[in-house]
C-alpha cells in the first residue's frame, strides 16, 4: 500500500519541523512550516495554545537543551494528519521547569499527531515523557496519599 501524496507531502512538514526547526533552531523555517491559526490542542503547562506558544516553548527547549534534538523512529499519515514517535535527545545547559542547569544528558519519548493544510501545520495533538526527563534532571516526584 502506498501512501497518497497529500500524506507524503504532510510527513515532508513535520519532519522539517523536526529536523529544521526543533532540532537547529531555525525560526525562520518555523514561520514556514506554522500556519498563523496554529492550535495546540495540547499545550504545556504555563503555555498558551497557539502559534506564539508553541515558538516559546521551541525557543525555551534550545535555551534549556542547546544541543536539543529528535530521533524520529517513524511516522505515519492519514491523509494531511501525520503521527511521529521520537525520542529527543539533549544535554540541560540552562534552566528548565525551575530546575537549574545540571550538565546531565536527557532522552525523553514523544507521540504526537499534527494536522498540515496547505503546507502548514494547522493543529498539534501529543504526549511526552516528561515524568522520565525530570528524573533525569534529579527531580524526584513523590506520589500523593
Amino acid at each position: 500500500m502506498t501512501r497518497s501524496a497529500e500524506s507524503e507531502a504532510a510527513i515532508a512538514v513535520v519532519r522539517r519541523n523536526t529536523e529544521e526547526v526543533q532540532g537547529k533552531g531555525n525560526f525562520a523555517v518555523f514561520d514556514e512550516v506554522f500556519s498563523e491559526d496554529f492550535l495546540d490542542h495540547t499545550p504545556q503547562p504555563n503555555m498558551v495554545p497557539d502559534k506564539e506558544g508553541v515558538r516559546g516553548l521551541y525557543a525555551g527547549l534550545r535555551k534549556a537543551f542547546p544541543d536539543f534534538h529528535a530521533v524520529i523512529h517513524w511516522q505515519t499519515a492519514e491523509g494531511n494528519l501525520v503521527t511521529t514517535f521520537k525520542t529527543y535527545y539533549g544535554t540541560h545547559r540552562g534552566t528548565f521547569l525551575g530546575i537549574e542547569p545540571t550538565g546531565k544528558t536527557i532522552q525523553f519519548e514523544t507521540v504526537d499527531a499534527m494536522r498540515v493544510v496547505d503546507g502548514k501545520i494547522t493543529e498539534h495533538w501529543g504526549v511526552a515523557n516528561l515524568y522520565s526527563l525530570v528524573g533525569q534532571l534529579g527531580l524526584q516526584l513523590q506520589p500523593k496519599g
